[in-house]
C-alpha cells in the first residue's frame, strides 16, 4: 500500500495501520498449519499468506499456535496510545470470579448455596491480565483432547489419587490419560451408553441434547459425542481440583454449576435426556425440588436416568456403607416424585433406572393433581436468572386444540439444525416469525463464509470450544456447525427476545448469562469467542473494559475473537485491546466500506507465568 512522504514520493509501508478498514479489496486468505503435538516441541511456525491483491493482507495477525513463549506477532507502531493491563499475580491462574472458593466457604451450607454464583463487588473485581501456568500448551485436537490432556494446562493430580480405582483419570509423564470410566461405569463409557441405548433412541438422531449433573470429568458426554448427542454437562467447584477444567481442556461442553438454591440457567423443554451417575444431588428431599427442576428442563417424552445410590440398595448397602432403611426411603421418594412428574419408569436393572417424561398433561390420568403443587402458570418457566427454585411442577404447554400433542414433534438431528423449530412455528417467541427466523439463518451462513476467508482453519481443528457471546436464534452455531467443534450459545439475560429454548430445539446447546458478571468456567477454556453486537447491547450497562477482561481470562492463549459491531464501537473495543496483549485488524462487511457494521478480529498472545512466579511474554 502506497503512501506519500514528506519529500512527496510513494514508499510503502512495512505494515498496515490497525486502523486502516481494508475491506475495500476483499477479504483476507490467511492459511497455516497448526501444531500438532500439542507440546509445542519442533513445532514449525508455518504462516502462508494468500495474497489476492497488495491490501488483502493482514500481516501482523497470526491464527497459529506457538510454544516457544514468543508471540509471533508486533503492533504497529501507528497504534493509538492505549491503557496497558499488567498480569495479575501468579496464584490467579486458575481465578474464577463467582465461584471463589475463599469467598464460598464463608457462606451458608444449606442446599449448596455455597457453591453457587456469588460474584465480586466493583471493589473487588480484578483488573488484570489472568496469566497462564509456566508450560501451557494448545490442547491436543479432538477426538485426541478427549483421551489426553498435558499436564502443564491443569497441573493437579488429586483426582488421580481419589478416583484410582475408578478408572476416572490417571497421570502418565507430562499428560493426563483418561481411560474413559468412572465411579458406575468401571466398564468404559461406551459400554455404559450401550446399556443405556437398549433404552434410549439414542443412535437414530432423537437424542441430540443431554444434561449431565455432576459430571465429574465428564467422560459421559465426551464418549456421547461420537454418537451424535452433545451433553450439556456441569460440576461444581469443590474439593476435586479440576473437574470442570479437565472437561473443557478435553473438548467436552461444561460449566461450573450446582444444583441449589436458584434454578438452572436453561430454558424449558431443552434436554432430550438428563442424567445423573452417582452424582450425590439428594433428589428425594426438599419437596423433590431437584427432580423438579430437572422435569422443567426435560422436553416431553424425554428421559431421566440415574445411576448409583439409591438403585439397587438390597445387593449394594452394605458396600455402600449405609443403613438399608435409609436407602430404601430414599428410592421410595424417588419413586413418588417420579409419579407426580408423570415419570414413567422404563428400565431399572442393576443400579441404573431409567424414567421418561409423559409427553403432555393427558400422559398422566392418575396423578392425584390436589397432592401435586403446580407452579403459577402466570411465571415463565424460561425466566431463571437468580430465580429462586421451587418445589412446584411446571406445567406442560398448553394445547391449541384438544387432545393435541403438546409440541410439535421435533425432527431428528442433523434434520432439526435448519428445520422450523416449534417455538418458532407456534409463534412463542415474541418478535420471531417463521420469515425472521429463515431469513436470519440465510444472513449467517454468509457471515461465517466470510468468517472462513478470514480465518480458513476455523473448521481444520484447530477450534474446538467455541462461545457465542450474543447468539440470538443460534444461526452462527448452525452455520458452522461440525464433528470438530461445539458451540456455547450465549443468550444475555438482558436480551429483549428469549430465544435460548430454539436454540436447544435446533439439537444446539446453550445458556443464560449476564456479561456483567464472569462467566461460570475456569480460565483459557474457550478457543475462539464469536461477539455479535456485545457492546452495543451492553452500552451504559457495564464496562467495556470489565466484558474484555473476562473474554481475555477465558480465551486460551492464541485463541482469537471475532468482533461484529458498529465502527465507532468498535474502535474503542481495539483500543482496549491493544493494551491486553491481543493483536487485533479492522475488516470491513463483507457487502463493502459503506456498511457502518465492521468486524475486529483479534488474536491473544501467548505469554504464561515464569519461574519466578512472575510473568514473561
Amino acid at each position: 500500500m502506497a503512501v506519500k512522504g514528506n519529500s512527496g514520493d510513494n514508499r510503502t509501508r512495512s505494515s498496515v495501520s490497525l486502523f486502516i478498514v481494508v475491506g475495500l479489496c476483499g477479504f483476507f486468505y490467511i492459511l497455516g498449519a497448526w501444531q500438532r503435538s500439542g507440546f509445542g516441541k519442533g513445532d514449525s511456525i508455518a504462516l502462508q499468506v494468500t495474497r489476492q491483491t497488495d491490501c488483502s493482507i493482514i500481516p501482523n495477525l497470526s491464527f497459529e499456535t506457538h510454544h516457544s513463549g514468543q508471540a509471533g506477532a508486533t503492533v504497529d507502531d501507528s497504534e493509538i496510545e492505549a491503557k496497558v493491563f499488567q498480569p495479575c499475580p501468579a496464584k490467579y491462574i486458575d481465578y474464577t470470579p463467582c465461584q471463589d472458593n475463599k469467598r464460598a466457604m464463608k457462606l451458608p451450607r444449606e442446599n449448596m448455596m455455597y457453591r453457587e454464583r456469588h460474584c465480586p463487588t466493583e471493589k473487588q473485581k480484578l483488573h488484570c491480565l489472568i496469566p497462564a501456568p509456566k508450560g501451557y500448551v494448545t490442547p491436543f485436537p479432538w477426538p485426541k483432547s478427549r483421551d489426553y490432556v498435558p499436564y502443564a494446562n491443569a497441573p493437579y493430580k488429586s483426582l488421580t489419587v481419589e478416583k484410582a480405582i475408578q478408572n476416572w483419570i490417571q497421570y502418565e509423564g507430562n499428560v493426563f490419560k483418561f481411560p474413559g470410566g468412572g465411579t458406575q461405569f468401571p466398564q468404559g463409557a461406551d459400554a455404559y451408553i450401550d446399556q443405556l441405548a437398549s433404552v434410549i433412541p439414542i443412535e437414530n438422531g432423537t437424542i441430540r441434547t443431554a444434561l449431565d449433573t455432576g459430571c465429574g470429568v465428564a467422560s459421559w458426554g465426551a464418549y456421547l459425542w461420537k454418537r451424535n448427542v452433545i451433553a450439556m454437562s456441569f460440576a461444581p467447584r469443590d474439593n476435586h481440583q479440576a473437574q470442570v477444567q479437565f472437561a473443557l481442556e478435553r473438548g467436552v461442553p461444561a460449566v461450573i454449576g450446582v444444583l441449589g438454591t436458584i434454578k438452572l440457567p436453561y430454558p424449558s423443554r431443552a434436554f432430550d435426556m438428563a442424567h445423573c451417575s452417582r452424582c450425590l444431588i439428594p433428589w428425594g428431599e426438599n419437596d423433590g425440588m431437584y427432580m423438579m427442576e430437572v422435569d422443567r428442563v426435560l422436553r416431553p417424552g424425554g428421559y431421566w436416568v440415574l445411576s448409583g445410590p439409591p438403585i439397587n440398595w438390597k445387593n449394594n448397602y452394605e458396600s455402600w456403607k449405609r443403613p438399608r432403611e435409609e436407602l430404601q426411603e430414599e428410592q421410595r421418594k424417588i419413586e413418588d416424585i417420579a409419579k407426580q412428574l408423570c415419570w414413567e419408569k422404563k428400565y431399572e436393572k442393576g443400579e441404573i433406572a431409567i424414567w421418561r417424561k409423559g409427553l403432555n398433561a393427558d400422559s398422566c390420568p392418575g396423578r392425584d393433581d390436589s397432592q401435586v403443587t403446580m407452579c403459577e402458570t402466570t411465571t415463565n418457566a424460561d425466566d431463571v436468572w437468580y430465580e429462586k427454585m421451587e418445589a412446584c411442577v411446571t406445567p406442560f404447554p398448553e394445547a391449541k386444540v384438544p387432545d393435541e400433542a403438546i409440541e410439535e414433534e421435533l425432527k431428528v438431528f442433523p434434520d432439526r439444525l435448519n428445520a422450523i423449530p416449534p417455538r418458532v412455528s407456534s409463534g412463542s417467541v415474541r418478535g420471531v416469525s417463521v420469515e425472521t427466523y429463515m431469513e436470519d439463518n440465510k444472513l449467517w451462513k454468509k457471515h461465517v463464509n466470510a468468517y472462513k476467508k478470514i480465518i480458513p482453519i476455523i473448521d481444520s481443528g484447530r477450534y474446538r470450544n467455541i462461545m457465542d457471546m450474543n447468539a440470538g436464534l443460534g444461526s452462527f452455531a448452525a452455520a458452522i456447525e461440525s464433528p470438530k467443534l461445539w458451540v456455547m450459545n450465549v443468550v444475555p439475560t438482558i436480551f429483549d427476545k428469549n430465544t435460548l429454548g430454539v436454540i436447544y430445539e435446533r439439537g444446539l446447546i446453550g445458556i443464560y448469562h449476564d456479561w456483567c458478571e464472569a462467566f461460570s468456567t475456569y480460565p483459557r477454556t474457550y478457543d475462539l469467542i464469536h461477539g455479535y453486537g456485545i457492546f452495543s447491547l451492553y452500552k451504559n450497562k457495564c464496562d467495556i473494559e470489565d466484558i474484555l477482561l473476562e473474554m481475555d481470562r477465558i480465551l486460551r492463549p492464541e485463541g482469537t475473537v471475532i468482533f461484529r459491531d458498529d465502527v465507532d464501537v468498535l474502535i474503542k473495543v481495539k483500543k482496549f485491546v491493544t493494551g491486553m496483549r491481543w493483536n487485533a485488524k479492522m475488516i470491513d462487511h463483507e457487502d463493502g466500506p459503506l456498511v457502518t457494521e465492521k468486524v475486529l478480529v483479534a488474536v491473544k498472545q501467548y505469554w504464561v507465568v515464569d519461574e519466578n512466579n512472575s510473568t514473561s511474554l
